[in-house]
């Protein structure tokens, strides 16, 4: 009997060690200050994860495989960059630029511009594995291309349009978080307000957001917001109204108003949110100089070879320069160009200067129609003011994306917000001019953006999350890249966890790969 109840006892006892075996976490961070992403104070806590997700926030006993001392250290939810041009990522799998600073999750898809194929997009990504995690949204602009066989200014036809739905369908069921527009692009220029209302009903009808790079973001944006508010209200559709700002010196000193509007759309009963990136500049396509128009259909060559055709493209573009307050190019910088290189971080009365002998207004615009004859290049465009970007990162609704691609480094002069955006949030907004609270920063950073993207179980530290975090220095964090040398990335960062595994440590990447393809998972309506 003896032999029994402690035979008995035994396998009680063992068990119970088989059980706690098994609940031992796989890394607890310990003596954490927590910023958990919802806005509310810090608090001092430890944070344990097992098999990628959070299983403890507070004072956890026992031990870990892996233990850190995070005393001094910030602990918060990895970033969520909602705004980026990450699409290649499957070519460049470890996404540095972006994880190390701080960014978990990126969305890829923005300006109207994306995969066709959603399905394959994250097929690729799980077959690469990445280091972020990875979502889209499904691009009007590619879809409208494809369907309509071009770009050209005309609605498309009943059949187009069906195809175009298809598409947007197609992309939404295998996972797109919602639809994309970039309405100063080819050929989202071209598209009139209907056909953007029928295809956000598609995207509404899973669930989707609809994110838009609008038809103006300097005098005509009053008119741009009321073509973003209606889309919201006639599709029923959560909207994101991408890099705010007010371009050029002939719209600044608006941002009140530009925020009052969007709050007047949001008493109405519509749900609408704002990205932005801190800097002064923004960056696309040389090729934006120039007139959509003359551009359609890829007839920029033939146009100009018609000197009365040239003609006009030149009359309009001084036109536009001056509407915009400015006497010449100086404000707009080459970034890669790649049939000359040498021009590469030369604003545009510089290169005219190297490439034609001489700087006057009309040899910078022949250097711009030479340069979008040869297959374009990248520019950075200095025309923001600080003021107006200090009122607009103060509203809660403000998210922080930094609107860049993935980046090589010593490739072009690239815009720096690549590099450093996330972090110049924490350093120079938070610390060194003191506009935001630390846990304001952090919820525009994760919280914020995973509700408006629905992004399930992200941009929080607590029980049953991923563990997405990062663990940084507060009074270290910072941005080193700039206009002139961009290419430095992040520091201030002791570790970036992505799914409960490090692919930061110490400010340098470790390599991992443990990023997750984020598919949109709502049912039809």
């Amino acid at each position: 009997m003896k032999t029994t109840l402690l035979c008995g006892w035994l396998v009680l006892v063992l068990g119970a060690a088989g059980v706690l075996q098994a609940a031992r976490p796989d890394l607890i961070v310990r003596h954490a200050r927590v910023v958990d992403g919802t806005g509310n104070p810090a608090r001092f806590a430890d944070v344990a994860v097992r098999k990628g997700r959070i299983v403890a926030v507070g004072t956890v006993p026992g031990t870990a495989a892996t233990e850190i001392d995070a005393t001094g250290l910030v602990l918060a939810p990895g970033f969520i960059d909602v705004h980026t041009h990450a699409d290649d990522i499957a070519e460049q799998p470890l996404a540095e630029n972006f994880v190390r600073m701080g960014v978990t999750t990126v969305i890829a898809g923005n300006c109207g511009s994306s995969t066709l194929d959603v399905a394959r997009f994250f097929r690729r990504i799980e077959a690469t594995n990445v280091s972020p995690n990875v979502a889209t949204l499904i691009g009007h602009g590619s879809v409208r291309e494809k369907a309509m066989g071009g770009s050209f200014d005309r609605p498309p036809t009943p059949e187009e349009m069906d195809r175009m739905k298809a598409m947007v369908a197609q992309g939404m069921k295998a996972g797109a978080v919602g639809l994309s527009t970039g309405l100063i692009y080819l050929p989202g220029e071209f598209a009139k307000t209907d056909e953007i209302v029928e295809l956000a009903k598609v995207a509404a009808g899973f669930d989707g957001i609809y994110a838009s790079h609008m038809r103006s973001e300097g005098q005509g944006i009053f008119g741009a917001l009321e073509e973003v508010f209606r889309i919201a209200r006639e599709a029923r559709i959560r909207a994101e109204v991408s890099h705010i700002k007010l371009s050029g010196k002939s719209a600044w000193g608006q941002p009140d108003k530009v925020l009052a509007a969007i709050e007047r759309a949001r008493a109405e009963g519509l749900d609408i949110t704002q990205d932005q990136y801190l800097y002064t500049a923004a960056s696309t396509g040389i090729g934006q100089l120039v007139p959509e128009k003359y551009r359609e259909g890829g007839r920029l060559k033939e146009n100009l070879a018609d000197p009365a055709t040239k003609a006009r493209i030149v009359a309009e573009m001084k036109e536009r320069l001056q509407n915009r307050g400015q006497d010449d190019y100086a404000y707009a910088v080459i970034a890669q160009y790649k049939r000359d290189p040498s021009l590469n971080g030369l604003n545009l009365v510089e290169a005219a200067r190297k490439q034609r002998g001489a700087d006057s207004l009309s040899d910078q615009i022949e250097l711009i129609l030479e340069i979008q004859s040869h297959g374009g290049a990248t520019g950075v465009f200095h025309g923001i003011s600080e003021d107006d970007l200090q009122v607009f990162a103060q509203h809660p609704n403000t998210m922080f994306a930094c609107d860049s691609g993935l980046r090589r480094l010593g490739e072009g002069v690239p815009h720096p917000r690549g590099y450093g955006n996330s972090a110049r949030a924490l350093g120079r907004y938070v610390r060194e001019l003191k506009l935001l609270r630390l846990e304001d920063a952090v919820r525009r950073m994760t919280s914020l953006p995973a509700a408006s993207f629905r992004l399930k179980d992200r941009g929080l530290v607590r029980e049953g999350g991923w563990a997405d975090f990062v663990v940084f220095d507060p009074a270290k964090v910072q941005d080193h890249a700039s206009y002139k040398d961009p290419h430095h990335f992040a520091t201030g960062f002791a570790y970036v966890f992505v799914n409960g595994v490090a692919v930061v440590k110490n400010d340098e990447h470790t390599g991992a790969r443990p990023g997750h393809a984020l598919r949109h998972a709502a049912s039809v309506k």
